[in-house]
């Protein structure tokens, strides 16, 4: 018999796109977890919306249909239906009469503001977890830039 830490491995799933347009790799992942409390087409959208931002899904490439995901993610088709109904109404994705539904050509704007919203949360969480530990905000900010520095290399100066 399972635990519940053990069934959460288990019931975690990994989609793989694969296709023109998909990064530099040919693919991108997509994650989907019964156990975070979050619903399943809106752990789609926000996946696909963040691949768009990151530059990993291109413009013009094509998302499954949704019966394919569905079977794959082994989850119902209306869920990924709602889904992409709902990246269609954001603009992230079009849908092409008996062609498919691709990313929308329009996406850079929406890239950009996903971009900062993506960061914006991990720098949120990142100043309430050094206000928890008591570290000041100068801090953090000498830390980031220690660590942008280090992550720059190794300087090409003699």
């Amino acid at each position: 018999m399972l635990d519940s830490r053990q069934a959460t491995c288990i019931i975690e799933l990994v989609q793989v796109l694969r296709g023109p347009g998909l990064g530099e790799n040919g693919f991108v992942q997509i994650h989907i977890s019964t156990n975070d409390g979050v619903p399943i087409y809106v752990q789609i959208v926000n996946q696909v919306k963040y691949l768009v931002a990151s530059g990993r899904l291109a413009a013009g490439a094509e998302l499954p249909p949704i019966r394919v995901l569905a079977e794959r993610l082994i989850i119902n088709p209306n869920t990924v239906a709602r889904a992409y109904r709902e990246l269609e109404s954001a603009g992230v994705v079009e849908k092409r009469r008996t062609a498919g539904t691709y990313v929308s050509d329009q996406g850079s704007p929406l890239a950009r503001r996903e971009r900062v919203r993506i960061l914006t949360g991990r720098i949120d969480a990142l100043l309430a977890e050094a206000r928890q530990m008591d570290i000041g905000f100068d801090d953090v900010v000498k830390l980031a830039q220690q660590r942008h520095a280090a992550m720059q290399g190794p300087s090409h100066e003699e």
